[in-house]
C-alpha cells in the first residue's frame, strides 16, 4: 500500500514511475497488487525518490499511524492520552531518539494555526531568533 500511496502522493502515473526505476509499467502494477515486490536496490531509488526512509517505505502502517508515510527526518510516534491533570507520556522510542530522560526539561511550544510542539530545551535555540529567548533572570 505504501508503494500505491507514496506514487499518488507524487502524483506519477506508473508509467512515469517505470520510466525514471528503469522498469515496466506492469512491474509496478504488480508491486501495487502485491503480486510481487521490488529488490532492494529498487526500494533504496524508490526510498530516496519519495524522500523517505527505507524502513517507512516497507514497515510502515497508515492504518496504525493514522497518517502516511512521513518524508525522511520527519517522524509519528503515535497517540498519548492526556491524563486528568494534563500529563502525556512521551513514547519511549520519541525519548531515545530526542535523548529526552527523567529529569530533562522540555520545553512546549503552540501556534494557533499549526499546533502544539514539545521540544527539548536543548533544541530551543534552533527553533525562535535569540530575542525571543528571554532568560528569567534577566527579566528581573
Amino acid at each position: 500500500m505504501n508503494l500505491k500511496r507514496l506514487r499518488n502522493q507524487h502524483q506519477y502515473t506508473q508509467e512515469m514511475l517505470a520510466e525514471k526505476l528503469d522498469v515496466s509499467r506492469q512491474v509496478i502494477a504488480k508491486w501495487e497488487r502485491g503480486d510481487s515486490t521490488p529488490d532492494i536496490s529498487l526500494c533504496v531509488k524508490l526510498a530516496e525518490l519519495y524522500d523517505v526512509t527505507l524502513d517507512d517505505l516497507v514497515n510502515y502502517n497508515e492504518e496504525e499511524a493514522g497518517l502516511g508515510v512521513p518524508p525522511k527526518g520527519k517522524h509519528v510516534f503515535g497517540a498519548a492520552t492526556v491524563g486528568e491533570r494534563g500529563q502525556i507520556v512521551i513514547p519511549k522510542k520519541a525519548r531515545e531518539l530526542f535523548h529526552i530522560e527523567a529529569g530533562d526539561t522540555i520545553i512546549i511550544v503552540g501556534d494557533e494555526e499549526r499546533g502544539l510542539a514539545i521540544i527539548p530545551q536543548s533544541y530551543m535555540q534552533g527553533f525562535f531568533p535569540p530575542n525571543v529567548l528571554v532568560n528569567k533572570e534577566e527579566e528581573e
